[in-house]
């Protein structure tokens, strides 16, 4: 059986979410109809809705139903970012870099984390800003100092939004504590279906729709909900359970313990399930295709950007350079196994070899 070591692409659908998903299809109300079959859709949005704001410690009214973290990502950018300079880490994920033109690349340290002092003399530049930053990032794990980002945001008078996607589920977050304006996350990267997300809002904080339609989400996303797949969100939210944080580290130091290679960020915190193997002088693309020949599902750069043949800006923009075109990420999901891991180190150290070899021959 293939092993799947790609959750920070989309983590597999949990038991209770398919379960959710599954009873929701059974409804065929519309849940902006009166009748009683739209308010029993309605209901179960609400509900989902609650569910997932009260994980997050923030208020249902608040939050925004998406079709994923991409739109979330753009609804907060398009949205917050009106009359204001948009600037954001140079590793960001592609849904943030290109969701406006002319966003203000900020510099980030060998480590992956964002350079504060370059955060400030930016802020200190004049007009308002809206600063973006992901909790972690999604090739190396590697968390930013938000708590640090958001103090010289307030000092200044900026918008902190914070792409949370593959921060919620595996480390402890919530909107309350985290302080930020706005936070984007996506079910399918923490066991819900893919095509839901969400933008959470500070409360008293308010943006225009993107997408204006009908007036759902209280005027500010357009289009019918997509309940079914919002009954599994808040299903996936309500299971994970952060206390597996410390298996999965273990797992992963294993990995990189026993791989025989470079880490890139492993002098930084980082999300206890990623890594991110450097094999200098072999195509990532190679690495990916002979392990997926092996029985093994790993990845190369972002999964928003695969297909693409070439080195991961986000690597480039820690100082990679010609390294950034080889390292490949291990991202183990929520029900990984130690069997897992037990077959994948030799698939890796046989790979790593036959490679090197190839190289020098």
């Amino acid at each position: 059986m293939p092993v799947y070591l790609d959750a920070n692409a989309t983590e597999p659908l949990r038991p209770q979410a398919r379960d959710a998903m599954i009873a929701a299809l059974e409804l065929p109300g519309n849940p902006s109809s009166i009748h009683a079959d739209g308010r029993a859709a309605r209901r179960l949005l609400e509900e989902g809705r609650r569910r997932v704001a009260e994980r997050l410690d923030a208020r249902p009214q608040d939050l925004v139903f998406t079709s994923g973290a991409t739109e979330a990502n753009a609804l907060a950018i398009l949205g917050l970012g009106r009359g204001r300079r948009i600037l954001a880490g140079g590793t960001e994920h592609p849904s943030v870099l290109r969701a406006a033109p002319g966003i203000g690349i900020l510099p980030v340290q060998g480590d992956g984390r964002i350079a504060l002092d370059a955060l400030e003399r930016a802020l200190r530049e004049g007009g308002a800003a809206l600063v973006c930053l992901m909790a972690a990032n999604n090739e190396t794990g590697v968390l930013h100092p938000i708590d640090a980002a958001l103090r010289l945001c307030r000092q200044h008078g900026a918008l902190l939004h914070v792409d949370a996607v593959q921060a919620v589920g595996r480390i402890a977050l919530t909107m309350a504590e985290m302080g930020a304006d706005s936070l984007a996350i996506s079910a399918h990267k923490l066991g819900g279906p893919k095509g839901a997300g969400a933008l959470l809002l500070r409360p008293g904080l308010d943006l225009a729709a993107m997408l204006p339609g009908g007036g759902q989400e209280r005027g500010r996303r357009g289009g019918t909900e997509a309940v079914p797949a919002i009954a599994g969100f808040a299903a996936a939210m309500a299971a994970y359970d952060l206390s597996a944080a410390a298996r999965l580290r273990a797992l992963r130091d294993r990995i990189e313990q026993e791989c025989g290679t470079d880490v890139i960020g492993a002098d930084a915190p980082r999300l206890p399930n990623t890594t991110c193997l450097l094999l200098r002088g072999v195509p990532a693309e190679t690495q990916v295709i002979a392990l997926d020949l092996a029985g093994f599902r790993v990845s190369a750069g972002s999964a928003c950007s695969s297909g693409k043949v070439g080195p991961s800006p986000a690597l480039l923009a820690m100082g990679l350079g010609a390294d950034a075109a080889c390292a490949i990420r291990v991202s183990l999901p929520w029900n990984a196994s130690d069997e897992d891991v037990d077959r994948f180190i030799p698939a890796y150290r046989a790979m790593r070899d036959r490679l090197r070899a190839s190289r020098s021959a």
